[in-house]
């Protein structure tokens, strides 16, 4: 299961959370464009994602969600 998921339909690819997240696995989709018009972010690399959630806080639009799965 995805450990980030973010609303693309919502993202204004507004980048505050590419650059606070420690890892660096947030980037642009330059290939997709929402209805507003944007790129929206995704999660390029989901098995080096530590569940931090600082890209969840940071997110003025509140359009990331982060899980947490115990092993």
């Amino acid at each position: 299961m995805s450990k980030i998921i973010i609303d693309s339909a919502k993202c204004k690819g507004c980048l505050l959370c590419v650059d606070v997240c420690p890892k660096k696995v947030l980037e642009t989709d330059e290939k997709q464009v929402n209805a507003k018009g944007y790129n929206p972010v995704i999660c390029v690399d989901e098995e080096a994602c530590t569940s931090c959630a600082i890209c969840a806080r940071i997110c003025p639009d509140s359009v990331i969600e982060v899980r947490r799965y115990s092993k």
